[in-house]
């Protein structure tokens, strides 16, 4: 009887806990659906705000280096090398020898030389007082004088070859590599090479400008939409990147035009007392062409380049990312100058752009370059 009176109630209240549960579960399952929905928080990116400011106009040219002076050591006698006398690489000074060929035969020549002026003197000696007396004709005397002469002049070249023996260094500078051995023969129908020296402190960067970029600039200055750069100092871009820390010169323009080319030839002198540079190096020379007023600048990695042309993006008034075709002009210390299509507190966006497509909200941060402290607050 107890069994049968409970049986009921104990499934009364089962059922009452399973509706209790379910609405549990759908209330829970509302709650979590929106967040589950929510839109993600605006991507944030760097930006640049725009503002016109007066800027020096760069130009970046490739070019190559080249040694200040180059020479070649040459065997200027012929003999057998009997030993170097420099490193392979090193620096050598003007005049020290680097390389002694066997002298034997020349010091030889050389003291019969010697030995010929010596009779050739006396004997001109001798004749002096007897041709005054008539005992020797004038003919005999004269002939005795060229003979002194020849003598003079076989023994100066006897002592330049027994110098040349000793082969020194036409200039200072960096020494390469021997082109010879001990024991090789040089000399023999021709000036042998032997080695090469180079001067690279300094040292030359030689480059090109088309004409046609020449013209404008001129056209630019005459308008007034560009004033003359207010130095000459030229900057030297490694092929890593980096600023060369020395600053150059520029020595000179060609007036003429390459007719093949169309371009002007240039060059530039560095110092290089580290001698980190090297002949035959690729560098890029950035010299300024001028100087405007007025410009508006962003840095180079804002610019994208398409078929279509230029464009940038910004962040518009409803913090939204859009696209901005922009006409670019010349450069300034890496950055491009902004021709057309941007407008001063424009905000340009620098990094991000991977991350973002056009109408996509995003939190504008304003950009600090790594190096570059914030710039503090006005109170």
């Amino acid at each position: 009887m107890k069994t049968t009176t409970h049986f009921p109630t104990a499934i009364a209240i089962l059922a009452a806990m399973l509706t209790l549960a379910a609405c549990g579960s759908k209330e829970g399952g509302a709650q979590q659906g929106p967040a589950a929905g929510a839109a993600p928080p605006p991507m944030e990116v760097d930006v640049v705000t725009v503002s016109p400011a007066a800027v020096v106009l760069t130009k970046d040219l490739p070019g190559r280096l080249e040694a200040y002076r180059s020479a070649q050591v040459r065997a200027r006698v012929e003999g057998i090398v009997e030993k170097r006398q420099f490193t392979e690489g090193s620096d050598v000074k003007a005049g020290a020898t680097l390389f002694r060929i066997d002298a034997r035969t020349y010091q030889t020549a050389y003291d019969s030389a010697k030995s010929d002026l010596a009779v050739a003197r006396q004997t001109v000696e001798r004749y002096g007082p007897l041709v005054e007396a008539k005992a020797v004709s004038q003919q005999d005397f004269d002939l005795a004088n060229a003979k002194l002469k020849q003598a003079e002049a076989a023994l100066s070249r006897a002592q330049l070859d027994l110098e040349n023996a000793h082969v020194p260094a036409p200039i200072s500078g960096r020494i390469g590599r021997a082109q010879v051995t001990e024991g090789a023969l040089v000399g023999r129908g021709e000036a042998t090479l032997l080695a090469t020296i180079e001067q690279v402190d300094p040292i030359y960067a030689n480059f090109t400008q088309p004409g046609g970029d020449l013209m404008r600039l001129d056209q630019s200055f005459k308008s007034g939409k560009l004033k003359h750069a207010p130095s000459a100092k030229v900057e030297l871009v490694l092929e890593d990147g980096s600023i060369y820390p020395h600053p150059g010169k520029l020595l000179f323009s060609n007036l003429a035009v390459d007719s093949s080319t169309g371009s002007v030839s240039l060059r530039a002198e560095f110092p290089n007392p580290e001698h980190e540079l090297l002949p035959g190096m690729f560098a890029r020379i950035r010299f300024q062409e001028g100087s405007a007023d007025n410009s508006i600048k962003v840095p180079q990695r804002a610019i994208q380049m398409t078929t279509q042309g230029q464009f940038v993006m910004v962040v518009d008034a409803e913090s939204k990312a859009a696209l901005r075709p922009v006409t670019l002009g010349g450069m300034t210390e890496g950055d491009f100058v902004i021709e057309a299509g941007l407008q001063p507190g424009d905000k340009v966006i620098v990094n991000g752009l991977q991350k973002i497509r056009p109408g996509a909200p995003v939190k504008a941060v304003e950009w600090n370059p790594a190096g570059t402290p914030p710039v503090p607050e006005k109170k």
